[in-house]
């Protein structure tokens, strides 16, 4: 099993409190495959508290294997596609294919995407999914990077979907929609590193041929790709902010209670149409009613540090407006050191950026980042959320302000 790591069941201590896929193996059997938002908790859990299934293969048990995914979506995608390749006999026993979960693509003009319980050959299928409530908000998810038809018809005019960016239209350019459902089927498949290819290599004959609005849609939905794959959860969002504002304060180094974090992104093609975002998070969740949105005036080349900075010091001319805590930066070291410059002497809140690349967390202080994967899983989560909010917001003002400048 390629990149899985097996030890015995007797040093589960060693494992690692992160989303992942598991195996149980005998000697040479596959016994049973499963997914976990913290490997460490659910593999003790099988072992310390056992249901009637598991007590069916537990004595069998020599080895268990594990491969961290980064993301609980990539954990549900690759158990689905290692039980269809392996068929672990304690997987297969407890369902028939009426008990599994398959993601189809209709042959309607245009298609439409939909799940299953009764796979038929005729239909274009994806799967066995083994958690259809996860396998939901998968979907639900992945539509923000390729916006897909839940139903046969659609309205002649904009429907809900379509303002929030989920569906094509009413007008879709078939072979285009197409395409973009392929490119969903290969990432159900487990295919995420080809489809990222093809997308960029897409962005890049688009960008010689100087088709820059084509280049920025795609930029755009590959960045939001990659945060989906990368980072996103597929389970419920935190409901216990005291527990998680202990976790927090630790983690970013902050002895005061947290109740208000400023999230911050910048959205622009080459330095045009420069936008800002600021998000609210009020005690972990967000406070739209909040949110204020900057069009930057520094012109030329790209320079998001000298835009992260404008926008703070535009942000704290505002006294009217409560200071936070903390300040989240969408960026590295730069980004945050332009941040702390802005503020200047402003007293009262602490400033953390997070790295793109490795989800890194730069926190104001310390000479070492954090990888946000080391964190507990509470804490990542609200970052990520806050991040993912703020870099929604400023492409979506981005974009707003590229329509309006087009049709002017």
């Amino acid at each position: 099993m390629e990149g899985f790591i097996f030890f015995s069941k007797s040093n589960t201590e060693k494992l690692p409190r992160t989303p992942g896929v598991y195996i149980f193996k005998n000697n040479k059997e596959i016994l049973y495959i499963g997914k976990a938002t913290d490997l460490k908790e659910r593999i003790k859990n099988h072992f310390q508290q056992p249901n009637y299934r598991d007590n069916l293969f537990l004595d069998k048990v020599k080895k268990i294997g594990f491969l961290e995914t980064g993301s609980e979506i990539g954990a549900l995608l690759l158990e689905a596609s290692l039980i269809k390749k392996h068929r672990p006999r304690y997987n297969i026993m407890w369902r028939d294919d009426k008990n599994y979960f398959y993601v189809v693509i209709s042959k309607e003009k245009p298609p439409f995407v939909s799940i299953t319980h009764q796979p038929k050959r005729t239909l274009n299928l994806t799967g066995p999914f083994v958690d259809g409530t996860a396998l939901k908000k998968a979907l639900r998810l992945l539509r923000k990077a390729f916006p897909y038809y839940s139903s046969k018809k659609h309205p002649k005019n904009q429907c809900l979907w379509c303002h929030l960016g989920l569906c094509p239209g009413p007008d879709p350019d078939l072979k285009q929609y197409k395409k973009s459902l392929k490119n969903l089927t290969e990432v159900l498949r487990g295919k995420k590193s080809s489809v990222l290819e093809k997308l960029r290599k897409e962005m890049k004959s688009a960008s010689k041929s100087q088709d820059f609005e084509k280049a920025a849609r795609l930029r755009d939905q590959i960045r939001t790709f990659e945060r989906i794959m990368e980072n996103a959860r597929v389970l419920e969002p935190i409901t216990n902010w005291q527990k998680t504002q202990a976790l927090f304060k630790k983690a970013v180094r902050i002895k005061q209670n947290i109740s208000r974090i400023e999230g911050y992104d910048i959205s622009n093609i080459q330095g045009q149409e420069a936008t800002g975002s600021m998000v609210v998070f009020i005690n972990g969740l967000p406070n739209k009613s909040l949110y204020r949105k900057f069009k930057i005036k520094i012109a030329g080349k790209p320079n998001d540090t000298a835009m992260i900075r404008e926008v703070i010091s535009r942000r704290l001319r505002h006294s009217e407006w409560p200071i936070p805590e903390l300040m989240l930066i969408d960026g590295g070291k730069a980004q945050l050191n332009a941040a702390i410059k802005a503020r200047k002497q402003n007293a009262g809140f602490k400033v953390v950026g997070l790295a793109k690349r490795n989800n890194e967390l730069f926190i104001e202080g310390e000479k070492k980042p954090i990888f946000l994967k080391t964190l507990p899983r509470e804490v990542s989560n609200i970052i990520l959320q806050i991040r993912d909010e703020s870099h929604r917001f400023a492409v979506a003002y981005h974009h707003r302000i590229r329509r309006k400048n087009l049709l002017s």
